[in-house]
Formats: structure tokens, sequence, C-alpha cells
């Protein structure tokens, strides 16, 4: 086989890849094009502008160059602060030819977050936007390990400028590590998550070919950003798998701003979370919007509710496919899809993955049992950076991943999901643990102890709520409510903030002072 080339057979479904020994994946994600005449057409449209097959190649060989004159040598980390911009992608694939492994970093966190982070992965480059700058500018100021080079993603055109736009690929395979994406854990300490240079092509074929048919002529617009794997498959890596165009938004989502990029660029993908969905169907309740470009609906980052799907065909005429994926397998492994939906499930299993519900004794749960689901298929991640113990808990062996989920198989196939097997709970998509917001609460003056658990609102999608016991109980108000609640906006990523309060006298626990959440979550 010619070095970096993948040969597909897919006859039958699973599509089979085979990598040639020399592989590096920027390569067919980004070379090929040019090869197969797409060199005129429109990679990345966004307000900021459009940017051909052409300009994109370019500018990838670009930043891989300026890499290689800052002496960012393959292996090292290349840490992302970085919007939803044409810039993420001369970044993160200019970084992987190069060798180098990019880590792009949810851009909603704090500093003490990016500061960890830092010195968790080691990294010798830091680069991120003008909008973050507040809280990534302290990171670098906190942190003990500081990267050799920092850059503003908004000077990076300038720095590439005089550069060649010629770049030999680094002589990877489809098994070197090849980028990080951080995932929370369940102790709330982020985990580096390792993919390797397979991963991005087998959830492009399995999921966006396979399952949802996704195709050259495809508009992929993502709301979901591209920092989680969620967001970095639909907005980035399938329309450069299939040769589509990719629409960017820039700031945060909301019903407003998609509704207007969705007319202003018509895609005919469309990838949403449910806490998003729920939020476009109040918006349409008193306005409307022309969705007739799109062809299918996605949802995923938690399940989405039956009744947010029968209300969103409903309004739109539109189905949504729900499915479930995760940060270790990089995308969907269980969905609904044309054809084969059932509200409230989260499909079945997508061609070229395997799953098992598994009991509390280590054997595969009867027919229609609730258990811990595994998944096993070739895009699940190799290790977590630095945590050997968290990747035996995760990383089985034999292939198998803990997904940390727990579901249970309906009689006609389709996976229901039951809720998480730890504390963790999942808030617009994004994990969210509840140690974090528990001791941001208890830096306030007013709160001794307190606890969170996940509650669902009233469209069913859950939302952290805090359960206080306050050092002084005459505190207890509305007031202090308030106080408690912009403290937690002020200090945490702004979807963390708990939606409900309860001032309590104690909380349940173990002998051992383990604060029992299931005992909260029963009320």
């Amino acid at each position: 086989m010619e070095d970096h080339s993948i040969r597909i057979e897919r006859e039958i479904l699973p599509s089979q890849l085979h990598f040639a020994p020399v592989f590096n994946v920027a390569v067919p994600f980004i070379d090929r094009h040019l090869q197969e005449g797409r060199a005129a057409k429109t990679a990345i449209r966004s307000d900021a502008g459009e940017v051909t097959y052409a300009q994109l190649a370019a500018n990838v060989n670009r930043t891989a160059n300026l890499l290689r004159s800052l002496e960012i040598v393959p292996g090292q980390r290349l840490l992302m602060v970085v919007k939803d911009c044409a810039e993420f992608f001369y970044l993160f694939w200019g970084a992987i030819k190069a060798g180098v492994v990019p880590v792009p970093l949810n851009t909603l966190l704090r500093a003490n977050d990016y500061a960890y982070m830092i010195d968790d992965s080691g990294a010798a480059t830091f680069v991120y936007s003008q909008e973050f700058a507040g809280e990534a500018e302290a990171a670098l100021a906190a942190a003990k390990a500081k990267p050799g080079c920092v850059l503003k993603a908004a000077e990076l055109g300038a720095k590439i400028a005089g550069l060649s736009d010629q770049f030999t690929p680094h002589p990877t395979s489809a098994e070197t590590e090849c980028f990080w994406l951080y995932s929370s854990g369940s102790t709330g300490r982020p985990k580096g998550t390792v993919h390797r240079h397979r991963d991005i092509p087998v959830t492009t074929q399995c999921y966006a070919v396979d399952v949802i048919g996704a195709k050259e002529s495809d508009i992929f617009f993502s709301a979901a950003k591209l920092f989680f794997a969620y967001g970095l498959g639909n907005g980035m890596t399938f329309p450069l798998w299939t040769g589509g165009t990719a629409v960017l938004l820039e700031p945060r989502p909301t019903p407003d701003s998609t509704f207007a990029t969705i007319v202003k660029y018509k895609p005919t993908l469309y990838f949403g979370v449910p806490t998003l969905y729920a939020a476009q169907l109040a918006s349409l309740e008193t306005g409307t919007a022309d969705l007739s470009s799109i062809r299918y609906c996605v949802s995923a980052g938690e399940a989405l509710p039956g009744d947010i799907f029968r209300r969103w065909k409903e309004a739109t005429g539109l189905e949504i496919l729900d499915g479930i994926g995760s940060t270790e397998a990089l995308h969907i492994f269980i969905s609904n899809r044309p054809g084969d939906i059932k509200p409230g499930t989260s499909g079945r299993i997508v061609p070229g993955y395997e799953a098992r519900i598994m009991g509390e004794d280590g054997q595969p749960v009867a027919a229609g049992d609730s258990g811990k689901l595994h998944i096993r298929g070739a895009s699940t991640a190799a290790y977590y950076w630095n945590q050997p113990e968290k990747t035996k808990d995760t990383m089985l062996g034999d292939g198998w991943l803990n997904t940390g989920d727990t579901y249970a198989m309906t009689e006609d196939g389709h996976f229901q999901y039951c809720g998480r097997s730890d504390d963790m709970m999942k808030v617009g998509g994004i994990w969210c643990s509840p140690f974090e917001i528990e001791a941001k609460l208890v830096e306030h003056p007013k709160v001794l102890e307190a606890a969170i658990v996940g509650r669902g609102d009233d469209d069913g999608l859950i939302k952290p709520e805090a359960w206080i016991v306050l050092k002084d109980q005459r505190d207890s108000s509305e007031t202090t409510e308030n106080d408690l609640r912009e403290h937690c906006k002020k200090g945490l990523a702004p979807y963390k903030y708990p939606r409900w309060f309860h001032f309590v006298e104690e909380l349940p626990k173990t002998a051992t002072g383990k604060i029992q959440r299931f005992k909260l979550r029963q009320h």
C-alpha cells in the first residue's frame, strides 16, 4: 500500500479499514482532497469567511513548518484553548502532520483547570484565542511547568504567512499516539485520553458514512463545539473525510444563533445536544425558523428524552437521530438511524462496534435487566495519561471499554439508558463533576458542607441540584440562595451552577463519612 493510504472494504457492514504501515492521518483528511479535485471547493464556511481545500492544505503545512521552526518535536503536546474557527483546523492538523500531539481543551473552563492540564500534560506549546485570554493567561501564570512556547490563535496567520506551503508528513503509523482529549472522571480530576491515528478514520467511516450516510455534497453544522469528541467529529473530521463543507459558529450556541446559521448556510446535517434542542423548541413556540435544508438532525452528549424527540418532530417535521458516544470511544457507538428510530432509546450498536451489559457479578445480565455498559471498537483510546489505575478501571483488556453508563436492552434490541454508574452528570452534553461544584460552594463563608446530585428539569434534562448545610441555619433564605448561585457562576464554567438549592441540617453519610448521594437523589 502507498504510504498514508487507507483501503476500505464496504461490501458488507461493518466496513473494514486497512492502514498502510506508514500512516499519518493528516494525509487522507487534508492532502487527499487536492489529489481528488477538490482544491477549489469550500472546506470551511463561517462569518469570518470561507476556506477552500487548497487554502486549508497550504495553511496546515505552514503551521507544521512553524512548529518545526519553533523546535517543537514529535510527541510533544500542543494545548489548544481555541474557538471554532479555521485556525483550529490549521493547528490541529498541522500538529498531527508534524508528529506533534494536539490537545483541544474545553473553552468554558477556568484558569485552575487549564493550569492543571498544562502541568499534567507537560505541554511544550499553549495556544489560545483572545476571547479566553483572561483564564488562559491566569493559567499560564499559575502553572508550575511553563510551556516553552505560547501563541495567540489570532496571530497564527501572520506567523505562518511567509512559510512554505509544503511539508513532508512525519512518518507515524495507525497505532501511533495522535491527539488527546481531556475527559473528567468520577473524582472530577481531568484525564488525558490518548487517541491514535487510526481512531478518527474509524469513527468517520463507521458512524458518519455507514450510519447517517454522510457524503461529499453534505454541509455539516455542529452546535456542539470542536473542543470535545462529539463536536470534533461533527464539525471537522466528518466533513474532511467525505469532502463536504464544515459550517462553524464561533460564539456559544443559542437558539437564535443556531437558527440564523442554519438559515444563512443551509446545512444538510445538523448536530446538537438535548439541552439545545429543548431551548430551540421553546424559541419555536413564539417564532419560526427555516430548517428545510436539513436532511438529518443528530443528538448526543446526554440521553435525549422521548418527549423532546416527539415535540421536535411535531414542530419541524424532522426526526432526531439520538446516540451515545464518549471521549474514550471518540464518537457515537450506539445510535438510532434513518428508518430505525425508537424515541427514548439510544438505538442500536453502530456497525464496527460491540456492546455487552454486565452485572455486578461480572457476567452479562439477562435480557431486559440493567447493568454496566461495555463497548469494543477500533476507535477506543489507548490509555489515560499518567493515570494507570483509572486506565485499568476503564480500559478492561481485550479491547473492551467500561463506559461508566448503566443500560438495559429492550426486547427489540434497542439500548435503553438508565443513568450513570457513578455520580457524574452531563449538563448541556458536557460531563460535570459534583465534587468540583461542592468545592466551590464550600468556599463561600456561609457554607459548612455541600452535596451535588443530578436532577431532571421539566424537559427531563439533567442539571445540578445543591444540598447545603449552612454554618448558621438562620442564614437559610432566598438571598443566600441567590448569593450561592452567583458565587458558582463566577467561579465555575457557566453550565455548572446549581439550578435548585435545599438548606438542610445534615447530609446523609456512611459510617466513614462519605456522603450518600443516592439518598439525596431519591428525594
